[in-house]
């Protein structure tokens, strides 16, 4: 398609505008002063309506209109993603994830895994690479929105150890996980196809399904023996009392040194 001088212009200006915009928004503190709905409007007003109208997903990194994801990056870490649906889902707790026709946002977040490779320069190892989402008292944003990054070192590690008590239902982790007990699942495939975390949390977590929002939930890649591809689904729910605020988002590194010890090696 061939723009003549004005419409050129006017693209440039609109891309120009949702560009300062959305990193005006994306690049406050992450904390409760920062305004909750941010992340929608970005999503919502910049990425998607420039992706309809003109065909760039500015400033998200990718849209997805026939899915119903954007793809954005975190302005202030260099490797850090999130996978936000384009349709009004509040979080975790939303009992929308869990209907029988609900979109699997997590193997939409895990087929997106080559934009962290380019942000950090090489492929990531699928062991060496993150999922999470917060909890409702651990998050600033409502609306969903699952995080991708590289795994904290000492995280990989702890999970590496103990690879052979991680079978296919939900047990307590032998030993804390990043300061917290955790219950642990192992989940074959190279995808997560049709198993969606959020419904295998709900079905096999007791008391877990009245009570989502209070958990906070993430997925790692991993290679189980003897070579086979998987993931291990990390859950540990966080009651409204308790003084953590359940961040999920703590087993990730957004410094990516993984990546950094792999290549000293």
């Amino acid at each position: 398609m061939r723009l003549r001088g004005g419409q050129g212009l006017s693209i440039v200006f609109l891309v120009t505008v949702a560009l300062v915009a959305a990193g005006a928004l994306m690049a406050m503190a992450p904390d409760k002063s920062r305004p909750p709905n941010a992340l929608w409007w970005v999503v919502r007003d910049l990425c998607v309506t420039d992706q309809r109208l003109l065909g760039i997903p500015a400033p998200c990194m990718d849209v997805n209109l026939r899915q119903g994801w954007a793809l954005v990056k975190d302005t202030r870490a260099p490797t850090h993603l999130l996978l936000v649906p384009t349709r009004r889902i509040s979080g975790i707790e939303s009992p929308a994830l869990l209907a029988p026709d609900a979109p699997n946002y997590w193997q939409f977040a895990w087929s997106a895994r080559p934009f962290l490779g380019r942000l950090a320069g090489r492929p990531v190892p699928r062991q060496d690479i993150a999922l999470v989402i917060n909890s409702i008292p651990g998050r600033t944003q409502n609306q969903l929105h699952i995080h991708m990054d590289c795994v904290q070192p000492g995280i990989a590690k702890t999970l590496n150890d103990h690879l052979g008590q991680i079978d296919q239902t939900w047990r307590p982790l032998p030993v804390r996980l990043g300061g917290h007990d955790v219950l642990v699942r192992r989940l074959d495939g190279a995808q997560f196809g049709d198993h969606d975390p959020f419904k295998l949390l709900a079905a096999g977590v007791p008391g877990a399904r009245s009570s989502m929002g209070q958990e906070a939930l993430g997925a790692v890649g991993a290679v189980f023996p003897p070579g086979r591809p998987g993931f291990i689904l990390i859950t540990h729910p966080f009651p409204p009392e308790a003084e953590d605020l359940g961040a999920g988002e703590e087993i990730l590194d957004h410094r990516c040194e993984v990546l950094s010890a792999a290549k000293a090696g």
